[in-house]
């Protein structure tokens, strides 16, 4: 059996499906219809033989992920998790080598659908979808960490299990279960620190720089560069570091 199935709805399946009522979740056959509808090279993988997982083409990955989370009709609104994996060796695998899972749920119905997408061997990448979800930042991470899929456009892929010196992806099926790497260097993942505060609106200086407060603002304020012109709330609350300790980092 082929583990995607030629044919990609069932006999009598509606072409098009009206909304569910709130707490209805569709049926996987409609909801394969509705997909299949928007993205006719889609098909249902016939190796999952209890839930619905959908194979689409990476060129139409983001595009599904959309079509799944804002169609009024499906409204997947949480992204559960992303999952890499390896069938090097899986008995009767012929397909891609790897491929990459997305698991989804509707909050407002209750349905839920996995989208598989297959990756090339040669050059491991999908696009990212962290900018869709906010989970994906660290569920993309995870699984560049483990099986080594590129996601282009991620803003910091690195590992997120496994220490910055590892080489290799653990749970690709031939990387030696016995093998060990020890971490010589801790990693002060300053590069995090500062991504989250300029994503908050912060400006980051460079290393060993210190941006005193001027006197005659209330206690908490932050003045200068990197100013967002709101209270700091540690401060407020009784930090230890008083008004002329204050810097931006």
């Amino acid at each position: 059996m082929s583990a995607a199935s030629s044919i990609p709805t069932a006999p009598g399946m509606p072409a098009t499906v009206p909304p569910p009522a709130p707490g209805t979740p569709l049926a996987a056959t409609d909801l394969l219809a509705l997909v299949v509808e928007r993205f006719p090279s889609a098909t249902r993988d016939a190796a999952d033989h209890w839930d619905l997982t959908i194979i689409v083409s990476a060129e139409q990955l983001r595009d599904a992920v959309l079509f799944l989370r804002d169609d009024r009709r499906l409204q997947m609104a949480m992204l559960l998790d992303i999952a890499g994996v390896d069938y090097l060796a899986y008995p009767g695998h012929r397909r891609a080598r790897f491929a990459v899972i997305y698991l989804f749920k509707s909050l407002v119905h209750g349905h839920r659908v996995k989208l598989k997408v297959e990756v090339d061997e040669e050059s491991p990448e999908l696009p990212s979808i962290h900018d869709l979800y906010k989970i994906a930042d660290w569920s993309e991470r995870e699984t560049w960490d483990q099986i080594g899929v590129v996601f282009r456009g991620h803003p910091n892929l690195k590992r997120l299990l496994n220490h910055h010196e590892f080489i290799g992806h653990p749970l690709r099926k031939d990387y030696p279960c016995q093998k060990r790497q020890k971490l010589s260097v801790n990693d002060p993942m300053l590069d995090e620190l500062e991504l989250r505060l300029r994503q908050l609106g912060y400006t980051v200086l460079s290393e060993g720089a210190l941006h005193s407060m001027p006197t005659g603002l209330p206690t908490g304020a932050v003045d200068g560069v990197g100013d967002r012109g709101q209270i700091d709330p540690d401060l407020v609350q009784g930090s230890n570091a008083g008004a002329d300790q204050r810097g931006v980092l």
